[in-house]
């Protein structure tokens, strides 16, 4: 059996990289993607800590938070994508556009 010490260092690992990314790059569809790191770090986080207690509520909550991302994903990238063919820059420099 894997030690819990070993899944959350492994979790606050994805997730740190995850948080470098969305605070460091600039790039819309890298932001994106460093989102789903950090929901993965946390899905890996309590998958372990459920597979842990021995009890299927972290697997539960893993599933949720997958689900989450799917939707977050699929709405984010149509977001993206429809502001990329008014824009043809994906920079978040350039995004002032769509300050109220």
């Amino acid at each position: 059996m894997i030690p819990i010490e070993a899944v959350l260092g492994l979790g606050l690992i994805v997730f740190s990289i995850g948080l470098a990314g969305v605070i460091v790059r600039k790039n819309l569809v890298i932001m994106l993607m460093s989102l789903e790191l950090l929901l993965n770090g946390v899905n890996i986080i309590l998958a372990g800590l459920g597979r842990h207690l021995n009890s299927p509520r972290g697997s539960i909550f893993a599933l949720f938070v997958i689900i989450i991302a799917v939707s977050e994903a699929a709405v984010g990238f149509a977001l993206v994508l429809s502001y990329f063919r008014h824009k043809k820059s994906y920079d978040t420099d350039v995004l002032n556009d769509l300050k109220g």
